[in-house]
Parts: C-alpha cells; structure tokens; sequence
C-alpha cells in the first residue's frame, strides 16, 4: 500500500539520526506556584508542576529501550503532554523519593503497528551508511515536522521505510523514582 502524498514527502526527506530519540521527551520548565496552605505538606505531583524523575523503560521481553539512570534527569510539566499520557496519570500523586513501576499496554503507549505505514522509496534518497536493516533515520516534511523511520529492508533500487514508531504494538515497563517536584 503506498502512502499518501504528505506522508511520502515526508519520507523522501530524510537525514541519519544519531542517536536516536529517547522514549520520552524532555521539555522546558514552567513555574507553578505554591500556595501558602501547601508550604507544610510534601509537594505531590499534580497538574503545572514540573517533575524531574530517573527511569528505566523495558518492553515484555526485558529488554532495555531506553534510561535515563546515570545521566540527566527527565523533566517534564505535568499535564502538559510531554510524555505518554497513560504514563502521566500512573504519576499523579507521587511525591520525591517515591518509585513505581508502571505498565502500559500497547494501546496506552504508541499503539498497535499499522502495516500500511510502511512504503518503497528509491535506495538513492537513503544515505549509504544508513541503507541497513534496523537503521533509523528522521524524515521531515514540507512543513518542517519530523518523523522517525526506519528502515524495513533494503533490495538494489529500493529501501522499504517503516514510519511506526520504533515501541508500536509493544507493551512498556517504567520504573520510575521521582527526584525533584517544583
């Protein structure tokens, strides 16, 4: 099945991506004020604040997708969107020092993979070094948004792309420890 046109640009302009982008994605802060009635209980994590937190993401067979443990923080705002939304409800509530364990099905997460994401696109508009199974690669379209890929097989004239997200149709496992709430 071929895609249509939006979707088809946005494969043909594609640029290596190294290294991939991480499961979830980091966000600016925002400030939430705190109320004088809330200066003597433990802030929790609710709507507005920002959560710093460490994490490691396994899927069903264990393997690790991605952490975050040992580096940097991932910080977000709290109901702003910034990560998975099955995710940010399983948080609320949670206080610093806290960790959890979060399982989200696939549906919760990226959703089932759609075969029909999948297309032929000439191997000349895939760089050399990325004309491999399992390379991923970002396509951006004509309005300057970006999509990861990647890539499905490679034939002499022609590299199938898979523009699922890399986690679609599988079930994630988060540990989660909160390190700071403002």
């Amino acid at each position: 099945m071929s895609l249509p046109t939006s979707l088809r640009a946005l494969a043909l302009a594609l640029a290596l991506v190294l290294p991939a982008p991480a499961a979830i994605s980091q966000a600016p802060a925002a400030d939430a004020p705190q109320s004088k009635d809330d200066a003597a209980a433990p802030l929790v994590i609710a709507d507005g604040r920002q959560v710093s937190l460490e994490y490691t993401l396994t899927t069903d067979d264990g393997a690790i997708a991605d952490t975050n443990v040992g580096g940097a923080p991932l910080t977000y705002q709290q109901g702003a969107e910034q990560i998975l939304p099955a995710l940010e409800q399983a948080l609320a509530g949670m206080a610093v020092g806290q960790e959890k364990k979060v399982h989200l099905t696939a549906d919760q997460a990226y959703g089932p993979r759609d075969p029909s994401l999948a297309d032929e696109v000439p191997a000349h508009v895939i760089p050399e070094d990325a004309r491999q199974v399992g390379a991923e690669l970002v396509a951006q379209g004509e309005d300057g948004s970006q999509r990861l890929v990647r890539v499905k097989e490679v034939r002499e004239d022609v590299v199938v792309i898979d523009l699922n997200h890399p986690l679609a149709g599988e079930s994630l496992h988060f540990a989660v420890k909160i390190l700071a709430i403002e």
